[in-house]
């Protein structure tokens, strides 16, 4: 495949220096994107620049990942309305080490063109301030600096910029020149909020006397213009303990009808033929394509055993008619997932020592059963089931043989109102 081509038509291009594909089209390059350590855990955000990497390996090319060890200890202005707060150096470390196992999820370590991963705190673990104000600030005028929006932006702004944050480019700027005579990189790529500091790497290269380029992706954004990844929890991350693998499959499923082309070719893994066939029919049934889109994600990212959990929670979250034997085989962790999902309330265990009428244990355990008289008025119209099976009488009696994992007892009040009671 032509790489510049791929990312143009899943919408992954936005900024390019020219006459890079005609070099990429030479043979294989090395590119890299580079990573701040700011949080444990990538989002669904990084997972955009991502796919630049992983495009790039399937065409052929030889993807770099630079973890931020320095640049994470400084802090990006780009797109910040106001200086970031400073993360201790234990925390970088610990954010690094999570870090560095997600990418393996997602490209390739091993053979000829296998990824490799750079801290960019072993370009400065030995370099002076005094080496890095004379070899390497010598090289770039303020000027120059200042003329970068992410700068420019924040010097109007009321919170100003530090010198901290105002030197990140031009320590990111190093990053590339270093990678550039070190290890053969002729291409840095980033989100477009990156295109200064990107530059800042190029002229740096240039002057050192070499050829190198850049490349942008488009921020992602919703249709309503609003920063995609992010739910009403907060973001979107790819560790489970984080977002759960059954909160990622939610959420690709509930994504807009609007967003889903866009999102389809920019994650997407299947071929032009399979993704445009999937457009075609996106007007008439857009719940089946994001149903697809959210198994492949679900799987990528938190592989095929978190995937058939998360299938079979929403099986019993969102279907109207269950059987017992579906029950009967969910793990523990999978009702850990249930209880989260839908109505809970405890009971003591001792109560069903002899066991306890279906009227008492229900009372008060759902607001679709509030009294008594309603209760029995669900049983008497067969809407009442314990563990998918109909209630037919008053005198039901629950037993403690009954629950699933020893704890629960699952309950529906009609095809809607389900609901656990977990015995303790």
């Amino acid at each position: 495949m032509n790489f510049i081509e791929e990312l143009k038509w899943r919408g992954l291009l936005q900024d390019v220096t020219p006459g890079l594909e005609e070099k990429m089209n030479e043979g294989s390059i090395k590119a890299y994107v580079g990573f701040d350590p700011t949080a444990s855990s990538l989002t669904i955000g990084n997972l955009v620049s991502i796919m630049l990497l992983v495009h790039l390996q399937r065409c052929g090319h030889q993807p770099i990942v630079l973890l931020g060890g320095a640049t994470g200890r400084i802090g990006d202005p780009s797109g910040k309305d106001k200086e970031r707060t400073l993360l201790n150096l234990e925390t970088i470390e610990q954010n690094i080490s999570q870090q560095a196992l997600q990418f393996q999820r997602f490209l390739s370590f091993e053979g000829p063109r296998g990824a490799t991963m750079v801290n960019n705190y072993n370009f400065y673990s030995q370099m002076t301030i005094f080496e890095f104000l004379r070899d390497i600030g010598k090289q770039i005028t303020v000027n120059y600096m200042l003329s970068k929006d992410s700068v420019k932006n924040r010097i109007e702004s009321e919170s100003g910029i530090s010198f901290t944050e105002f030197s990140y480019q031009l320590i990111q700027g190093y990053d590339f020149q270093y990678l550039y005579h070190h290890h053969d990189c002729i291409l840095q790529m980033g989100g477009a909020d990156q295109w200064g500091n990107i530059t800042t790497g190029t002229e740096l290269v240039r002057k050192s006397g070499g050829k190198a380029y850049g490349l942008t992706c488009p921020l992602l954004t919703k249709s309503d213009g609003k920063k995609f990844g992010k739910s009403e929890e907060g973001n979107i991350w790819l560790d489970a303990n984080l977002t759960s693998p059954y909160q990622f499959y939610q959420f690709w499923l509930n994504v807009s009808d609007q967003d889903l082309p866009k999102l389809l070719k920019i994650f997407s893994l299947k071929d032009r033929n399979t993704i445009e066939n999937y457009l075609s029919r996106i007007d008439s049934n857009p719940n089946e394509i994001k149903k697809e889109l959210a198994v492949e994600m679900t799987d990528r990212v938190h592989g095929s055993e978190a995937l058939q959990s998360v299938v079979r929670v929403t099986e019993l979250v969102f279907h109207p008619k269950l059987e017992k034997e579906f029950l009967a085989q969910l793990s523990a962790e999978e009702w850990n997932i249930i209880e989260k999902e839908i109505p809970m309330s405890t009971e003591k265990m001792e109560t069903l020592v002899n066991g306890i009428n279906i009227i008492d244990l229900l009372l008060e355990k759902h607001s679709s059963l509030p009294s008594k008289s309603e209760i029995k008025r669900a049983i008497k119209g067969m809407a009442i089931s314990v563990n998918t099976e109909k209630v037919e009488g008053e005198d039901r009696t629950v037993l403690q043989s009954e629950l699933f994992m020893n704890q629960y007892l699952f309950l529906q009040n009609g095809k809607k109102n389900k609901f656990l009671i977990k015995f303790i």
